[in-house]
């Protein structure tokens, strides 16, 4: 095996980690481990043995330190799980032997008693496995001392460790960029309906919230139509064959190549064939000799502009017709309004 290949053994597998995030969940964990065996040794006034913690413990703080983020990793979840499923491991020990039946009951029954009560939390099924093994010959107590005092001194280290590092904790989803309304929806986006719809289909549990999931999503989605667009040169849009009209021109020349090309607006071009303004039917009201005279300053843009930046000329500038230009001011193509819809008509097939 290579160097690199064994580099790569320890890259981390969970999205969005970082090897910098590892090396403080490392830290906050053997803080926060120690922390609770320590804090529940003096609770519990067994000062001379400070090992005073259980082994899902252990678990948790994979958990709450390594994946913040995970809806099995938050406050409710690592304190209820455990404390619940030590609780029905103990109820289990005080109806059945120990067996491996009454192990299997145990872990079930924790599972679904977590899957209820909205407190899934992986460590549960080795609480359950801990309380079965406490034997009947312990109190209905163990659930809380050590195994909920653990949990909550375990989550309290844990909050305090994420707001020092900069993760949020208890973690609060992003809100989700709102949907179009459905007077405004477009068909390429989606819906929560669909988010929903998508996870049913594909009949798999994933470790990430719904909102989470949907704000990811859609974050991909804006990020892509940027990069998409963004990257949309003029010259990739713009349509060629271009009608113009010269400036000496008389204005009836002018309105038949209008009328006939159905155009709103034409480049007027000078005797070196140069774009000096542009003309339309409103400009053509008034009499004059030559277009010169009622042409009007022509929106121009190079054919390796960006074409995402015409949508502010279109909206707020009220241009209807950005003329592509070589370096010499010569007219090489048009990028109407018209242009966009016929992308955004591409784009939704």
């Amino acid at each position: 095996m290579s160097a690199f290949a064994r580099i790569r053994l320890f890259r981390p597998i969970l999205a969005g980690a970082t090897l910098r995030d590892r090396i403080l969940a490392c830290l906050g964990a053997l803080v926060g481990i120690a922390l609770t065996a320590f804090v529940s040794a003096v609770a519990a006034g067994n000062v001379t043995d400070l090992l005073w913690i259980v082994p899902p413990m252990g678990a948790s703080a994979v958990l709450l330190f390594a994946v913040p983020a995970s809806p099995m990793a938050q406050p409710w979840p690592a304190i209820g799980g455990n404390v619940i499923s030590a609780l029905i491991g103990i109820a289990v020990a005080h109806f059945m032997p120990l067996s491996a039946l009454s192990a299997g009951i145990a872990v079930a029954s924790a599972i679904a008693a977590m899957s209820l009560l909205r407190c899934l939390h992986p460590p549960g099924g080795a609480a359950a496995l801990v309380g079965l093994f406490a034997g009947a010959s312990s109190s209905y107590w163990f659930p809380l001392m050590p195994v909920g005092v653990n949990a909550v001194i375990l989550t309290a280290s844990a909050w305090v460790y994420h707001r020092m590092s900069g993760h949020t904790y208890p973690h609060a989803p992003a809100a989700p960029a709102a949907a179009p309304k459905p007077t405004q929806e477009l068909p390429w986006t989606f819906s929560r309906s669909d988010v929903a719809s998508a996870l049913e289909e594909m009949g798999e549990t994933f470790d990430i919230d719904t909102a989470d999931l949907e704000t990811l999503l859609r974050t991909i989605e804006q990020r892509a139509l940027a990069r998409s667009y963004k990257q949309l040169t003029c010259r990739e849009l713009m349509s060629t064959g271009l009608i113009s009209v010269a400036a000496s021109a008389a204005p009836e020349e002018a309105r038949a190549k209008l009328v006939a090309s159905d155009v709103r607006r034409l480049p007027v071009l000078d005797t070196d064939g140069r774009i000096v303004g542009a003309v339309g039917l409103r400009d053509l009201i008034r009499p004059a000799a030559t277009v010169r005279a009622l042409m009007t300053p022509a929106a121009t843009a190079t054919p390796e502009a960006h074409a995402i930046d015409l949508l502010g000329r279109y909206a707020h500038d009220r241009v209807h017709a950005v003329f592509v230009v070589d370096e010499d001011r010569k007219p090489i193509g048009v990028v109407t309004e018209a242009d966009w819809l016929a992308v955004l008509t591409r784009g939704l097939e």
